[in-house]
């Protein structure tokens, strides 16, 4: 645990007593850089720009809202000085990709697995910073994730690592697996040197994409990432990204996995971070079988309740058309029936690839008299032929 003790206002001492802290509090890298009213986040603000003139923020309205605020940590408080940049390992002990030949399981993204990083993170943060205002007698604020701070940039400048071209963090330690946090304060510390990017002329993160999300080195489109599909969009997946999206439920990792800098990341330190039995790609009937309150019992605690019941069968569904095995037929035909139209499209989608035609002809018979969501509609629509007759 960190100690606590009389203030020391020394800048060197005091970085040093952070390190030493974080440290204590199995924290994995730590970097300082200096805040003034003319040190922004420029170049990345740029991109920052050109990414939502594009469009390719999808429905993120908040990305383009808070957008001038991104450009500098000190919108959000003028009076700090430093911000010190925490980054907390959660690599793998195995080869996320492994589980992607298996069609019969679940596929949630390594971050995923174990508890919510908000909350694991966010707590050894918030014992730092509280240790650090103590010793040092000036005043803190801690963000994971929950401020338009521009986080990897800000990393990047204080050392911990570099936007790679999956527009990611990497580090030479600890690959592509780092969540990160800040600490703004007032007082004035010594700052680390910028990490230099050392992409080189690697593109396999570029290349592994399923979906062609990754434009041009630096760049994302999240219209076309699979996991914004699978997680942050909340409509009907479009038919040009179902095959692609395969096992996966929640996330992907495709691009971080193939980034060749993991091969210096040790297995991650913090146990809390470990998949679980619920998480560690569980079959795929389970998945289907969920009711909402099954469902949050399941996924209590982690990042996949936040996205909720519907959006996780949806892709559960997309997964099981995609597995083409029959078996899963009696309860696609009961989703079919479910309350939510995001639920029954998908339904309808994976009922026709794995029921023949004459089968999923005669449901349509059925259940589309009846049917009142003009997507779910549109759906057996476009996957029964005598439809167009």
């Amino acid at each position: 645990m960190p100690t606590s003790s009389v203030i020391d206002a020394s800048p060197d001492k005091l970085k040093t007593y952070l390190v030493n802290e974080a440290q204590a509090l199995g924290l994995d890298a730590i970097g300082i850089l200096a805040l003034d009213g003319g040190n922004d986040t420029a170049p990345s603000a740029a991109r920052l720009r050109t990414f939502l003139e594009y469009g390719r923020h999808g429905d993120m309205d908040w990305m383009a809202e808070t957008a001038d605020r991104r450009a500098n940590p000190m919108t959000l408080w003028p009076q700090a000085r430093s911000a010190i940049m925490v980054g907390h390992s959660y690599a793998p002990d195995t080869d996320p990709l492994t589980a992607l030949a298996d069609p019969e399981r679940a596929v949630i993204s390594v971050y995923a697995q174990g508890r919510d990083y908000h909350d694991v993170l966010k707590g050894k943060i918030k014992q730092l910073a509280s240790a650090f205002a103590r010793r040092a007698g000036e005043d803190v604020k801690v963000f994971v994730d929950t401020a338009p701070l521009m986080e990897k940039p800000l990393a990047n400048r204080a050392g911990i690592g570099w936007q790679g071209k999956h527009t990611n963090l990497v580090s030479r330690a600890h690959g592509s697996w780092l969540f990160l946090g800040a600490i703004l304060t007032t007082a004035e510390l010594p700052p680390d040197e910028p990490e230099k990017d050392h992409c080189g002329s690697c593109t396999r993160c570029m290349t592994a994409c399923p979906t062609n999300a990754l434009p041009a080195p630096y760049q994302i489109d999240a219209r076309r990432c699979l996991a914004y599909l699978s997680i942050e969009y909340r409509g009907h997946i479009a038919q040009e990204f179902r095959a692609a999206m395969g096992n996966r439920i929640f996330g992907c990792d495709d691009c971080l996995a193939v980034c060749p800098w993991n091969k210096f990341a040790e297995t991650s330190r913090e146990a809390k971070y470990s998949a679980t039995v619920s998480t560690g790609a569980p079959a795929l009937g389970d998945i289907l079988s969920l009711d909402d309150a099954t469902f949050r019992k399941r996924f209590a605690g982690t990042p996949v309740k936040r996205t909720g019941r519907d959006r996780i069968l949806r892709n559960a569904l997309i997964a099981a058309g995609n597995a083409r095995d029959a078996r899963h037929l009696p309860v696609i035909r009961d989703l079919l029936r479910d309350p939510s139209p995001l639920v029954r499209a998908m339904a309808v989608w994976a009922h026709a690839q794995l029921a023949g035609e004459d089968a999923h002809a005669a449901l349509r018979k059925t259940h589309q008299r009846r049917e009142t969501d003009p997507d779910v509609v549109a759906e057996w629509q476009s996957t029964t032929r005598s439809s167009t007759a």
